[in-house]
């Protein structure tokens, strides 16, 4: 199933901004998933476009910055056609590739936010989000240093990352929070415990990332050792040793309606992330990586999918039964404050 319609709207929280209700996560088109093909990534964020697809996702992270500068000429060419969010908080050292810090000071935001609006080659941020939440920084002191971007109009709506739901209750408190971006999917449904329920009780759009479970859920990522040396899905526990096999074994019920129903699975597997949206109340709007133009079409055509009761009741116990956790280190994720 492909399409060439345009995709409907959904809004981002209570902002007057909308967005098509799929998104793209640019995250692959620089780093984390292996060699990229740079001319082919291009085309594809136009191809998105065409497709009606606006929100585009990128951070200060991804490349360090490469690929916010990726972006530019493709923010220039069609700024006022498209919805631009990147994200802060995430360090890296040029001295040592295996490091994660997190920053969360109002210090650090306001130089972020400057070095991301230099990249980018625009005067305004759509959507800024915050990566990650480090507890030992008043929640509501970072996003007062992100309300100051708002007023000085470096910034459109603000966004969370990996955050509970009281945590999105305080920083909602301090000043209105658009969209809450986290793992969600067939495989990783731990944010409907507090996450979600906050969200749609506050207005709050929710961005899925990883809706595909980072490929496994396509039915089409190999086996880790025939992924390249840079693909960082090698070391992550769901897709390594007995882990694998065992989750592989899961998708029986997402390839059987697949089949039946003529899709593939990843759509099969997007269309359950939208269909979140009617059952727990909120707009949901789905960020699928992808740097090619066939997998975008495909990707894309899971907004127009509508999942039976019955197939929904088959999916449903997948989650519950997945082995490993989504991180090798869970401390970067808000499960260990739930």
């Amino acid at each position: 199933m492909t399409t060439s319609a345009v995709l409907p709207t959904a809004p981002l929280g209570t902002t007057e901004i909308r967005v098509g209700v799929q998104g793209l996560g640019c995250m692959g088109m620089s780093e984390f998933y292996g060699p990229t093909d740079r001319a082919e990534s291009r085309a594809t964020l136009d191809r998105a476009l065409e497709l009606g697809i606006t929100l585009f996702d990128t951070a200060d992270i991804y490349g360090s910055g490469d690929n916010e500068e990726f972006l530019s000429d493709f923010v220039r060419a069609n700024r006022d056609r498209i919805v631009l969010a990147t994200k802060f908080a995430i360090v890296r050292k040029a001295d040592d590739p295996h490091y994660r810090g997190i920053d969360n000071s109002p210090d650090y935001i306001r130089r972020a936010v400057d070095a991301s609006l230099r990249r980018l080659g625009t005067d305004t941020i759509d959507l800024y989000y915050m990566h990650r939440r480090d507890p030992e920084v008043p929640i509501e002191d970072s996003v007062g240093a992100m309300a100051e971007l708002v007023h000085a109009g470096k910034v459109r709506a603000l966004g969370l990352s990996e955050v509970t739901g009281a945590e999105l209750r305080a920083a909602n408190a301090v000043h209105p929070i658009a969209a809450v971006q986290s793992e969600w999917s067939l495989f990783s449904r731990d944010v409907e415990r507090t996450a979600v329920p906050a969200a749609a009780e506050l207005g709050v759009t929710f961005v899925p990332y990883s809706p595909l479970g980072r490929g496994f859920l396509t039915g089409a990522l190999p086996g880790t050792d025939a992924l390249s040396e840079g693909d960082f899905r090698r070391h992550m526990p769901r897709f390594t040793g007995d882990n694998a096999a065992h989750n592989a074994a899961l998708l029986a019920p997402l390839h059987a309606i697949a089949e039946a129903r003529e899709l593939t699975p990843a759509q099969i597997a997007l269309a359950w992330v939208q269909s979140r949206g009617q059952v727990h109340g909120l707009p949901v709007v789905p960020i699928p990586g992808t740097r090619r133009r066939t997998r975008l079409a495909e990707n894309a055509a899971a907004a127009a999918v509508t999942l039976t009761a019955a197939e929904l009741d088959r999916l449903e116990p997948i989650a519950g039964q997945v082995a490993g956790p989504r991180y090798a280190d869970m401390s970067f994720t808000s499960a260990g404050r739930e």
